[in-house]
């Protein structure tokens, strides 16, 4: 995808949508879509973006196809630890802190973790992961299948997971690769019934089953932020909820004893 044409078509083909759809949804003529795919027309940068709205674009192929058609990049990528991410951060914090006594964590679009809950990091700590680990080395780590008890089931959705994310961005490598790690997995015996298929961690006697729904900041105008997912873990049943409660509970308790 080295000029705007061939950006705009195989985008518009990954997206599974016609010239007349894509004309339809950016409210141009189909005549001008093809002229841009050949190259008979220039697009404007204000083209660009409806384009990119249309094809509800990640922010980082907006830019690609701004810089290639002869425009600056619109969207910047401010670090994590800018002074001007400091809402952003305390906002991230403010959620992930709320939803104790549950694990919550922040993760950038390598799946990097960015922030973590206490809970969080109480779950992930034996398996040595913290601030600043990449959940993808987790999940493709020999160490990690023999603490989850449903792992063919896990390891299937998380493959499908990150072949969903990879496509929407565009191909990500580092994704693809876990994804075709997971893939070797056998697959599980009989499929799951029920309305979600949960990770059920085994550590000695410890036993949680949960599942996790995933949220994004609106309007993002950064790439740091279209990339960033707020992951939210939820006990699957009564006794992991009783159990997060209770190690929750004891470890504030000891918090404020050593304080």
């Amino acid at each position: 995808m080295s000029t705007f044409p061939e950006c705009l078509k195989t985008w518009r083909k990954a997206r599974r949508c016609s010239q007349l759809d894509l004309a339809m949804e950016a409210n141009v003529s189909s005549r001008h879509i093809s002229f841009l795919e050949t190259g008979r027309a220039r697009p404007s940068p204000e083209m660009i973006l409806r384009l990119g709205d249309a094809l509800d674009l990640p922010l980082a192929a907006r830019n690609q196809m701004l810089t290639q058609a002869g425009f600056a990049a619109r969207y910047p990528a401010r670090k994590w630890e800018a002074e001007d991410m400091a809402p952003i951060r305390e906002a991230t914090a403010h959620t992930l802190a709320g939803h104790a006594p549950y694990p919550a964590i922040a993760l950038d679009r390598l799946w990097t973790l960015l922030q973590m809950n206490g809970p969080a990091k109480m779950l992930f700590a034996p398996l040595n992961v913290s601030t600043g680990d990449s959940m993808l080395d987790l999940i493709t780590a020999d160490a990690l299948p023999p603490l989850v008890e449903n792992w063919p089931e896990v390891a299937h959705h998380s493959a499908q997971r990150l072949r969903t994310e990879s496509a929407a961005q565009g191909g990500v490598e580092a994704l693809d690769n876990a994804a075709a790690y997971l893939s070797e997995v056998p697959p599980p015996d009989t499929p799951v019934i029920g309305p979600v298929v949960p990770t059920i961690y085994r550590m000695g006697p410890l036993r949680l089953s949960m599942f996790t729904t995933i949220a994004q900041f609106g309007t993002p105008e950064d790439l740091t932020l279209d990339d960033m997912k707020i992951e939210l873990f939820f006990p699957a049943d009564a006794d992991t909820a009783e159990t997060l409660r209770a190690l929750w509970s004891a470890s504030s308790s000891d918090s404020a004893a050593t304080q």
